[in-house]
């Protein structure tokens, strides 16, 4: 006799759990705390089998009948309705498990042992605040070119546009891992190449003229800011190392007897040239004299004001040069690179590849090897402390007149 929900709402539990049948294998568990189960019996290759279908009055009479009839089908076919249960389980799990934010960490992991831990903390923070709120649940398979777009487009918004190309880059190398690792079939980049405001090409801002570098200099040693930001900042032109070596600059590097400062290839760029070591010059040396007594205590030279934990952010030095006057057009950070290259070479007539050598940059022999770490150390030295006078009596001969940035 089939059930009504009019005999199911009536019936009262009893001391042992019943079955009432529906007809078809279909049958409800009524359990004697009052619980309700609709279950299903069949056989498959001469066993025996039962399945869960709900919880009724969730699951109706009349949905469980229709979930019935569908594993009938599939018994019918061939299948077994629990095995395929469990097959569309692990699948929906998988997929769940395959997201874009679980797939962008592990390509992060996986590629962060060849970047500086600066660019492992960009890339990151970067996906986690531009991508990871709005697609970073979504199973990676599933997204689309349309959605990817809208969530660039909400980053250029913002002014933002190298951000979102930057964004845009590193979500292509997530989805080309996520199919090489067989999570995804389809990277949505490739249908969006040119949908994105181009970005300005250009190198960053440097000042290069004599002049306006001693007025530079002026403005900087007349910097009234934090103890640590304002020694940053003057080590800055002196030293020309990237600024994510300055500001991760460990005491530890530092051997202030021998005046030399050895980055370790790890925080390097270009890890494959090994270590960098940078001399100090006179000027140099008597900056960390000045700070160590503040932070020597710690790990790093350039601690944040928050926390001894963590350096000075990487854009610290760029708001103290804008709280001087000068305009990120102007000059960067990254720029005193550009301005010992330019001057060595043009004005102090270095030798290129000394220059070369102390930007880290990748030089190579004439028969193609690479120089190691100290090569031509000596005359790097000379240039170093060169480059330091150079610097301090362009300083004293710039008229404080023309120091207009310094106000």
């Amino acid at each position: 006799m089939s059930l009504t929900d009019t005999a199911i709402r009536a019936y009262k539990p009893k001391n042992r759990p019943t079955k009432i049948s529906d007809g078809g294998g279909l049958f409800l568990l009524i359990t004697p705390k009052g619980g309700k189960w609709w279950r299903l019996s069949f056989r498959v290759e001469g066993k025996q089998k039962t399945i869960s279908l709900g919880v009724y009055p969730d699951v109706g009479l009349k949905e469980a009948r229709e979930r019935r009839d569908e594993a009938r089908k599939q018994l019918a076919a061939g299948m077994d309705p629990g095995e395929n249960r469990k097959a569309i389980k692990m699948a929906k799990a998988e997929k769940n498990g395959n997201t874009f934010e679980v797939i962008a960490r592990e390509w992060i992991q996986k590629q962060s042992v060849r970047w500086t831990e600066s660019n492992k903390e960009k890339i990151t923070q970067r996906l986690e605040k531009d991508i990871f709120p709005w697609l970073g649940k979504r199973p990676i398979e599933d997204i689309t070119p349309p959605e990817l777009l809208k969530i660039l487009e909400r980053i250029e918004s913002r002014g933002a546009v190298e951000t979102a190309h930057r964004a845009f880059q590193n979500c292509g190398y997530v989805f080309r891992f996520a199919i090489a690792s067989g999570r995804a079939k389809y990277n949505p980049c490739t249908d969006l190449k040119g949908a994105l405001t181009p970005v300005k090409n250009g190198h960053f801002a440097s000042i290069t003229n004599p002049e306006k570098v001693g007025a530079l200099m002026r403005a900087i040693q007349g910097y009234q800011g934090e103890p640590v930001v304002r020694c940053a900042l003057r080590l800055a032109p002196l030293v020309f190392v990237r600024p994510g070596e300055l500001r991760g600059a460990k005491w530890e590097e530092v051997d202030l007897k021998n005046a030399m400062w050895i980055v370790p290839a790890e925080r390097m760029k270009i890890k494959s040239n090994g270590d960098h070591i940078v001399p100090l010059s006179r000027q140099a040396l008597a900056i960390f004299h000045e700070i160590k007594p503040l932070t020597g205590g710690g790990d790093l030279v350039f601690p944040s004001t928050l926390t001894s934990k963590r350096p000075i952010s990487d854009n610290t030095i760029n708001a103290a040069l804008r709280r001087m006057g000068y305009t990120r057009e102007e000059m960067t950070g990254h720029g005193f690179r550009a301005m010992a290259r330019t001057i060595l070479d043009e004005v102090l007539h270095v030798r290129p590849d000394y220059i070369e050598h102390q930007l880290a940059h990748a030089v190579r022999d004439p028969n193609g090897r690479a120089y190691n770490r100290t090569a031509h150390l000596p005359e790097r030295k000379k240039m170093m402390q060169d480059w330091a006078n150079y610097l301090e009596k362009l300083t004293a001969n710039t008229a404080s007149g023309r120091n207009s940035k310094a106000a």
